[in-house]
């Protein structure tokens, strides 16, 4: 791909994700994922690309609108936290991990109605750190603005069985979790992919 402008032509459509809402560099191994916005009620798309030279390692669509995207600090995997409010009890969702080398996913959660996970952060390489929205907002004004935080410890990630997170496994305190909205989150993940368009556009004239 050649570019020669600012930005590239197009907006970001080229990303084949729709309008990016999700955005995380992995700069040691030069590693991005995007997650963007489903089209017409289909599910949401989630790609890893190469950060400088923007070609796709991996795709998955995820059935719940993304919230958080974490690399690993060694393993080649890439947590994905979705969910959402079903309009009138229940904060569904899914605890996604995609094997960048297989392209394999694996859904974690073991509950049917799964969790809402607003954010990730891989605190080692053992410990992932889990935000959720409550269960449901049954009795509970503030669910809507809280949540809660589990420390989830596992060996070896890339052996993690789908469904093999329990309710005990994210059980965590309980803390404010503000919900960005759509237009503040697509804000942050345009303001990064512009920040590492110049390193492309270096990388390709070095090509020529």
């Amino acid at each position: 791909m050649t570019a020669s402008t600012k930005h590239p032509p197009d907006g970001w459509g080229f990303l084949g994700v729709g309008d990016p809402l999700q955005v995380v560099h992995d700069e040691q191994r030069g590693l991005l994922a995007v997650a963007g916005t489903p089209a017409h009620g289909a599910a949401t798309p989630v790609a890893v690309y190469d950060s400088c030279s923007f070609v796709r390692r991996a795709f998955v669509r995820s059935r719940f609108p993304v919230h958080a995207l974490a690399f690993h600090p060694r393993r080649p995997l890439l947590a994905v936290g979705t969910g959402e409010y079903d309009g009138g009890y229940f904060f569904e969702g899914e605890l996604l991990l995609l094997h960048l080398k297989s392209g394999a996913v694996a859904s974690l959660i073991e509950n049917e109605f799964g969790r809402q996970v607003l954010g990730l952060e891989w605190l080692d390489e053992r410990t992932l750190r889990v935000l959720m929205a409550p269960p449901d907002d049954w009795q509970d004004e503030a669910a809507h603005e809280y949540g809660h935080a589990a420390a989830v410890d596992r060996a070896d990630w890339a052996a993690v069985p789908a469904r093999s997170l329990s309710g005990r496994d994210l059980a965590g305190p309980r803390v404010h979790a503000p919900r960005p909205t759509p237009h503040e989150a697509a804000q942050r993940a345009v303001a990064t992919l512009r920040s590492l368009w110049p390193a492309q556009r270096d990388d390709s004239s070095r090509d020529v």
